[in-house]
């Protein structure tokens, strides 16, 4: 794979943020240049026999021309030694901001697209159409124009897992946006899922989804509707599933509101507790980096299992797939956690 970033003359002050960060840019440094000709943030690709890819178009990054391209080239390889691209996946994380050394930029393949996410000036988002990407041999269409870059990457070793799990189990995932884990169940061999979504578009992509992998609508039901409200109906009404998954937006976007959040994490993943069978599967899950950085998410699901009545047994513990990249001198850039849990 080749990737060519188009600089322009003026550069980015680099600075020193503490060990093994020497060099590494900065929102503030970049806010400090014009914001005008804000680069586009789509490439568009061609694959060779090789598996690599030519990414070529409209995408430019300010700053200090040598270090972002030998940074991208790193990334790359990286994701290279990873095995990705893959036949099977097609979509995964390729710039993972201070990660990769590329603070403020969040880069995603999405098939023959680049999708790049932004929180710094010198790159900004476009948007793009629909594409179809596929992961582990299960075929998706991604919505750049959605939530994040368009799909949820960082979740894919997670659902991998969630597959060999699920032979002839009833599956709820809870917050299912375009299915991930619904599909993977059913790919899996379980009985029925059933997907929950507050946002309409989000359900309307999980049944495209479905379609899409000729996965036949009776195994497989997809319901726009509240989370909370649906588990607070369906454990008034008795009903109950051997796996499910409990993936809610970020609820601790900051450590201010912290405390709050993990009174939202206690109640929500009681809720679902008492909506799981005996001896059923929780994978549950956070992507606040607040919450995930305290080291509190364990002991708020073991106040959540008292509040429901139930006991747990941890049966894994895991954070994003391999193409996120962390620091390790900078411990703020881990952000998801995902647990699995044998509910007693």
């Amino acid at each position: 794979m080749n990737f060519s970033a188009y600089t322009s003359s003026r550069e980015i002050p680099v600075r020193a943020a503490g060990a093994g960060m020497e060099e590494c840019l900065f929102q503030e440094a970049a806010m400090e240049k014009s914001r005008t000709n804000i680069p586009c943030s789509i490439c568009s690709g061609t694959n060779h026999a090789d598996g690599g890819r030519d990414f070529q178009g409209p995408v430019m990054f300010y700053g200090h021309g040598g270090l972002i391209q030998t940074r991208i080239s790193a990334s790359i390889e990286l994701r290279k030694m990873l095995g990705l691209p893959a036949t099977e996946t097609n979509v995964y994380r390729l710039i993972n901001s201070e990660g990769d050394g590329l603070s403020g930029l969040i880069t995603d393949v999405l098939g023959e697209h680049l999708v790049v996410a932004s929180s710094a000036a010198w790159v900004e988002r476009m948007k793009i159409d629909e594409v179809e990407v596929v992961e582990n041999s299960i075929r998706y269409r991604a919505s750049p124009t959605g939530q994040k870059t368009g799909f949820y990457a960082d979740e894919r070793d997670n659902r991998h897992f969630l597959r060999l799990l699920c032979k002839g189990k009833t599956v709820l995932d809870l917050c299912c946006y375009s299915g991930g884990f619904a599909l993977n169940a059913i790919v899996g061999g379980a009985s029925h899922v059933t997907g929950v979504d507050s946002s309409g578009p989000a359900i309307e992509l999980a049944k495209a989804n479905a379609a899409l992998n000729g996965i036949e609508e009776g195994r497989c039901t997809f319901i726009r509707q509240d989370s909370k409200h649906f588990l607070s109906l369906s454990v008034a009404e008795g009903r109950s599933w051997d796996i499910v998954i409990l993936d809610p937006p970020k609820l601790a976007p900051n450590r201010k509101v912290l405390p709050r959040a993990m009174v939202q994490y206690r109640r929500l993943n009681a809720l679902t507790m008492r909506a799981i069978n005996p001896k059923g599967l929780l994978m549950t899950c956070s992507c606040s980096g607040a919450m995930t950085q305290s080291g509190q998410f364990l002991s708020v699901l073991q106040e959540a299992s008292k509040q429901a009545g139930r006991k747990l047994t941890q049966l894994r513990y895991a954070g994003p797939s391999s193409d996120h990249t962390l620091d390790v001198s900078y411990p703020e850039g881990a952000y998801l956690t995902n647990v699995l849990l044998k509910v007693h």
